[in-house]
């Protein structure tokens, strides 16, 4: 989660602003509500890690006009206030394939401090919001990036052009000219970020009416239009592929100068398809949630008054209730259907407000704006007497047994790849393998089918750790799509050889009350045993389990260079032979 640090004076200046005393005490046991977790909260500095969900609250200013209504009562401003400013921008309609969205705003007269310190706190703490953004909501600038610019040094109106690499300008903390194509193989925010343009030809540009170059976006700003101690009118761009994170971006960046005593203004953007727009847009967004829903989820029901002060703590305005006509479904299947009759409430929330997608986001909002120590209680309706599982005793004797021999219990993901559970092992998919549609990374593409590779894996992570080392896990496997238990150990030692391993093994069955076993050798070369060194293990016929020392060959696929021994035992066959002698 991002962490920012904030002076407590500084938060005390922009609530007073507006006629406000800052409680430190107040701030200290009600903030974390708002979505954030407070690690210091003195008399000096205010130190908080804000939750993922809520991007409006990664600068001291724009977490100020948040308070506002959360703690102090003050009347929520879901508006932006914006005056129609002159300035345009034009996009061309290369953009379309290149960087899409591309937005713009003025913010003059900040206040930005009056002594040298207080200007280069301004200019650190503004650069710093920018970066949190690019983190939250631009996925390290793929969805959107941002650009702040001394607006003095600049001569509008702005054209976004796609221009070849050969295209040269000063980038930012540099003295000399750069191409295009050398700020991306030699400056270190091109390197950062020139995967983001990787397979381009032509690259995004915006120039004012003097073709001075301001950004090259998302890698870096013009120099001559760096934000200084003197600069007090700012142009911020945002370009990106995402509509609402860019717009998100804009506008919270605009919020910060704003709170500082900026005036925000209007500029007219022309897009890549001919579309104009006046930006950013000042109206919140309307956002409709079921009677039904709300009552339902939050188990109680509020009034007209209650919903109304709750919303406006958490920055929004409700704008009160109708009764449904049209309906979007005959029965209720989901949280979002309106039946006829229903009430539908209609709140107006700030469009800054990235997180809200939801009707149910709202729900919550209303529920931490009412407070959650005020919503009632009740008891379960649904029958919650339990039963045990079948194979809840074999997994109880199995973890007494692998804890009595040393072993340590890990829990690794049920998610794996092709290589760890196949290629380097040795073994063959045991059915259909139950893979994932759209995996968002090459590590996680299926459902393990086997336990040791996850052990693997986790002695890879240690090896820097002293020997020995013991690990067992008792977890789930998926096999033509259906779950059934296994588990696995796994131990690096010294002197670790066959005769080490066949004795766990002897004592494991030995716990299970199992007297008639065979351990009869392993033939072929499945699985990542050592050939001659490897065994399985037979109860009354049936093929229970392997163990064995490792092959070298596959220990070596994970750069573990210390002699390894382990097992993996099927919990169902095992369940199947032994008896439950309780």
């Amino acid at each position: 989660m991002p962490t920012i640090s904030i002076d407590q004076k500084l938060l005390s200046q922009l609530l007073a602003q507006h006629g406000l005393k800052h409680d430190i005490e107040q701030m200290a046991s009600q903030l974390p509500l708002l979505g954030t977790d407070i690690d210091i909260c003195d008399e000096s500095t205010l130190d908080i890690e804000i939750f993922p969900d809520r991007p409006d609250l990664l600068s001291a200013e724009t977490l100020a006009k948040a308070i506002r209504p959360f703690l102090h009562n003050a009347k929520s401003e879901p508006r932006l206030e914006v005056k129609k400013g002159s300035i345009t921008m034009t996009v061309d309609k290369e953009l379309e394939h290149i960087r899409p969205v591309i937005l713009g705003a003025v913010v003059r007269n900040v206040n930005t401090g009056t002594t040298s310190e207080q200007k280069e706190e301004f200019i650190k703490a503004l650069m710093d919001h920018q970066e949190k953004l690019h983190f939250a909501l631009g996925r390290g600038r793929r969805r959107a990036s941002i650009g702040v610019h001394d607006l003095a040094k600049l001569a509008p109106p702005f054209n976004v052009q796609a221009v070849p690499g050969s295209t040269s300008f000063c980038p930012l903390a540099m003295t000399e000219r750069m191409t295009l194509d050398q700020i991306l193989t030699s400056h270190p925010k091109g390197i950062d970020f020139a995967h983001l343009l990787e397979g381009m030809t032509s690259y995004p540009i915006i120039f004012d009416s003097n073709k001075e170059v301001l950004s090259f976006p998302p890698i870096i700003n013009g120099n001559q239009t760096t934000v200084s101690h003197s600069t007090q009118d700012f142009f911020i761009d945002v370009t990106g592929w995402d509509r609402r994170a860019c717009e998100s971006s804009l506008m919270l960046i605009a919020l910060q100068l704003a709170e500082r005593g900026g005036s925000i203004e209007s500029v007219e953007v022309t897009g890549y398809d001919g579309k104009v727009e006046h930006l950013p847009n000042s109206t919140p967004r309307e956002h409709k949630v079921t009677q039904r829903l709300l009552d339902g989820l939050l188990g109680r029901n509020l009034n007209d008054v209650e919903i109304g002060h709750a919303i406006n703590r958490m920055g929004g305005e409700y704008l009160g209730r109708e009764k449904a006509i049209e309906t979007t479904s005959t029965t209720v299947t989901k949280m979002s259907d309106v039946l006829a009759g229903d009430s539908v409430l209609t709140f107006a929330m700030p469009r800054w407000r990235f997180d809200i997608l939801h009707p149910v986001d709202l729900v919550e909002d209303v529920a931490i704006g009412h407070g959650y120590e005020d919503l009632g209680s009740d008891v379960p309706k649904a029958p919650l007497t339990a039963i045990p599982r079948p194979d809840n005793q074999i997994r109880r004797r199995l973890r007494e047994s692998l804890q009595g021999l040393g072993l340590m219990q890990i829990q690794s993901l049920t998610l794996s790849n092709d290589f760890d559970q196949f290629e380097a092992m040795r073994w063959p998919p045991m059915g259909d393998v139950t893979r994932i549609t759209n995996p968002i990374t090459i590590e996680h593409t299926l459902l393990r089918q086997y336990i040791l590779p996850g052990l693997f894996r986790l002695m890879a992570s240690n090896r820097h750790h002293d020997l020995p080392q013991a690990v067992y896990e008792l977890g789930t496997v998926v096999r033509n799509h259906k779950n059934s238990g296994r588990f696995a150990f796994l131990v690096a030692e010294q002197g670790g050889g066959f005769a080490a391993i066949r004795g766990r093994i002897q004592a494991l069955l030995k716990d299970l009350g199992s007297t008639e076993y065979t351990i009869e050798p392993l033939s072929g070369s499945m699985g990542p045993w050592l050939a001659g060194r490897c065994a399985k293990v037979v109860i009354h016929g049936v093929h229970v389990g392997c163990f064995g020392e490792m092959d070298p060959a596959v220990s070596d696929l994970y750069e573990l260079r210390v002699p390894l021994n382990g097992a993996e035992f099927d919990i169902a066959a095992l369940q199947t032979v032994l008896p439950d002698p309780v």
